[in-house]
């Protein structure tokens, strides 16, 4: 039990590490992505950390069974230069039961994957859908920021207030540039200024923004036929920003209405679901003696390969996923196969050392008897 104690320690510190930098990395980029729709007005910066947050349990649950395969490599790898893995092999240690102890954090991972790909991520994902839906029914002005241009209609439309009332109701100093496309195929611009403007909402539901005591420019660039129009009020429809966010709807489906239903494409998103905490155990076996170095090779000397397999058993999930969704593989068949091929990997690569060296040895022994006889 100390050493089940110490290794299990070892592992869940370093996975728990490799884990954490990697979900820095993918949720910065995503971050990036949203402040930058935020920036353009097609998200209120108000919803940014919620949207992270409930989108969480979908990354951690493709993160942290790449974070238990590198966390065995590396943390075993240590051991393995440090000699230490040498005294335990001298005490008794063999593969079969590293990997007994082994398993044993594995299967905390594997539950904890299992319930975020079950329960938390489908939760998360339909937040993420609700949270958008009510995007979708803002405008230009609920997401005006003031002191900022924002593109808007593909960056056809450019808005600008110095000010903005806390109530958003009241604005002060507007511009407001938008091209569009002329008869002859040509690119037109209008140009609004204003010195202050509210906002309208008309019984339909649309919304206006009405500006008071300023000037429309319309004309073409570089060309000298500008017309200009002064005004005391004048109406500009607000349009509804279009929130560009990769989703799945089907991944939001909870797994109870999945288990009940029929649907192929439900079922593969079962299996899928269900194949995540089963990818930690077959990652894990694949690990094992994956990380198994000589001392004099270095600790990264099979990184670069175990992360090559890993990539491909991943990918090749993902695209036996498509290919059940497209009706191209049997529903029969599923997902399991590929779990299968790859634990058949895991299992030669486990046996196959051992294996070697006993055949080495008998080699010795018959060309030892050969030489006495």
């Amino acid at each position: 039990m100390i050493v089940f104690r110490y290794l299990s320690r070892e592992l869940l510190v370093t996975v728990t590490a490799v884990s954490a930098v990697l979900l820095v990395i993918i949720m910065s980029g995503r971050f990036i992505k949203y402040l930058a729709q935020a920036a353009q007005g097609l998200l209120d910066p108000g919803v940014l950390f919620l949207i992270m947050g409930f989108r969480m349990p979908g990354f951690l649950q493709l993160i942290l069974p790449l974070g238990l395969f590198l966390g065995v490599l590396l943390a075993y790898g240590r051991l393995y230069l440090d000699s230490e893995m040498t005294v335990l092999s001298a005490t008794g240690m063999s593969q079969n039961r590293l990997l007994v102890y082994t398993l044993g954090p594995a299967a905390l991972v594997a539950a904890l994957v299992g319930w975020l790909s079950l329960v938390a991520a489908p939760q998360g994902l339909a937040e993420v859908e609700r949270i958008l839906n009510e995007q979708d029914s803002l405008t230009e002005f609920d997401t005006l920021v003031p002191g900022r241009f924002q593109k808007l209609r593909d960056g056809t439309r450019v808005t600008y207030t110095r000010e903005l009332s806390d109530d958003r109701t009241e604005l002060a100093g507007i511009f407001i540039s938008e091209t569009s496309s002329t008869t002859a195929g040509k690119r037109g611009l209008t140009v609004l200024v204003a010195e202050s403007g509210r906002q309208e909402i008309q019984p339909d539901g649309s919304r206006y923004l009405i500006l008071e005591n300023g000037y429309r420019y319309d004309g073409r660039p570089g060309q000298a036929d500008y017309r200009v129009i002064r005004y005391d009020t004048y109406g500009v429809l607000l349009p509804r920003p279009e929130v560009a966010v990769e989703l799945n709807d089907l991944e939001a489906v909870p797994s109870k209405e999945l288990w009940s239903s029929d649907k192929p494409r439900h079922r593969t998103e079962l299996q899928w679901r269900l194949s995540l905490p089963l990818l930690v155990f077959v990652v894990t076996v694949m690990a094992v003696p994956l990380a198994r170095v000589n001392p004099r090779q270095g600790r990264y000397l099979k990184l670069l390969p175990a992360i090559l397999l890993y990539m491909a058993y991943l990918s090749l999930l993902i695209a036996a996923r498509s290919a059940l969704d497209k009706g191209r593989l049997p529903p029969a068949l599923g997902l399991w196969w590929v779990h299968g091929l790859f634990l058949a990997i895991g299992l030669g690569l486990l046996y196959w050392e051992p294996l070697r060296l006993r055949l080495a040895a008998r080699r010795s022994a018959a060309g030892g008897r050969h030489v006495q006889a």
